[in-house]
């Protein structure tokens, strides 16, 4: 087999990743080891930055999303009962969009089913060589035969576990990291959200998040030990530790109902860098992972699309690689951004195991400062709606 550039990973940034680049001539073949129905049933987060959204115009799949989307012009941080609202429309004139990761995939692998995008599910056995030659190759198995696809050049679109980050020498890696001693349990239930806006609210009874899916879809998350197992929770005791961090107003108007998803998320932040090795590039989760509480995981992987999507056409179509020299120095100034960002929202929203009285304090005078301060506010907002790519 032969292509112009080999994509590991069939997840939304690789989907995004073979959908442009095939819009513009570009030969593509992804590569996935989980089957389509899987992909699409895992239950990620669903707030899209505008550059996200115009990158998914770009490639074809916006119209569903306009059409199904929930626009969002701000959002609410809380402490107890005291409710400070993000205006994104007045402090940056952009608002953001609440859209599920799992539909814009569903999108994506309609538009490349449409454009004949040679996508190979099931796939193990993975291996990237030569990175560092002008003939990279990837080897794998599939429908249990060994394969090889010869490229020019392979984007590692694989997720945090996969082979594509772990390809690199460990002695050409830098890698940092965070690991918050706490996860989110989340659940998805049927019934109308608490609000028509995201609420972040940090209580004496620890962090929750009360967002939605849409109308009638609910998505909502509380903080619990890393010990923590699922099978610990009911649906009642999450309804009730749910409303125990929420400001009483809307812990009083709560509709609940029965869970048809519950999972727990642990709580992390990783780069990986360089994120280029020859011709190897990664792309989104394979090279960096934020906490969830800045809405920032897709669409960072979305911002790592932008910068690699036009550097890869340069240099097959006009051999300038300009873009690609440059890729991993542009794509990671704006990921220590989202970085800084998400790490700031965790740290003012959550309560940290063995903390002092002290933190708590901190936490409460960060939220009277947004209150108060406008420019504490505009700052906030700029960096949730998204920084320029």
């Amino acid at each position: 087999m032969r292509t112009q550039v080999a994509i590991i990973g069939g997840g939304p940034s690789g989907l995004l990743l073979s959908q442009l680049l095939m819009r513009a001539g570009v030969e593509t073949v992804v590569l996935e080891r989980a089957t389509r129905d899987h992909v699409l049933s895992r239950i990620r987060a669903g707030v899209l930055e505008a550059g996200t959204v115009a990158m998914l115009e770009e490639a074809g799949v916006g119209e569903r999303l306009h059409r199904d989307g929930l626009p969002h012009d701000g959002c609410y941080l809380t402490d107890d009962d005291l409710m400070v609202r993000i205006d994104f429309r007045e402090l940056t004139g952009t608002p953001v969009m609440v859209y599920g990761q799992t539909e814009v995939t569903a999108d994506l692998y309609a538009a490349q089913d449409a454009l004949g995008a040679e996508i190979l599910h099931e796939v193990s056995d993975v291996v990237i060589n030569d990175a560092t030659t002008n003939a990279p190759y990837v080897t794998f198995t599939h429908g249990g035969e060994q394969k090889r696809l010869d490229c020019a050049f392979v984007a590692g679109c694989d997720g945090f576990h996969g082979v594509s980050r772990k390809t690199i020498p460990e002695d050409v890696r830098r890698e940092f990291e965070r690991v918050y001693p706490f996860g989110w349990l989340g659940i998805l239930s049927e019934t109308p959200p608490a609000d028509h806006e995201l609420i972040y609210a940090n209580s004496a009874n620890g962090f929750a998040l009360a967002s939605m899916r849409s109308e009638m879809l609910s998505r909502y998350y509380v903080q619990v030990p890393l010990t923590d197992k699922v099978e610990d929770w009911s649906d009642a005791r999450f309804w009730e530790t749910l409303k125990s961090c929420l400001p009483t107003g809307v812990a009083d108007t709560l509709v609940t109902g029965p869970s048809i998803e519950k999972s727990i998320a642990p709580l992390r932040s990783f780069v990986s860098e360089p994120l280029r090795w020859g011709r190897l590039f990664l792309v989104g989760d394979a090279a960096h992972i934020v906490p969830p509480t800045g809405a920032k995981g897709l669409n960072l992987a979305v911002s790592d699309v932008f910068y690699l999507n036009q550097a890869l056409i340069d240099a097959l179509t006009r051999g300038d690689e300009s873009g690609i020299d440059a890729y991993s120095d542009r794509a990671l100034t704006r990921i220590w951004k989202a970085m800084r960002f998400s790490w700031q929202m965790t740290t003012m929203l959550h309560r940290f195991e063995g903390e002092d009285n002290f933190a708590a304090q901190m936490r409460k005078a960060t939220l009277n400062h947004l209150a108060q301060s406008e420019t504490a506010r505009r700052d906030l907002a700029e960096n949730y709606i998204g920084l320029p790519f």
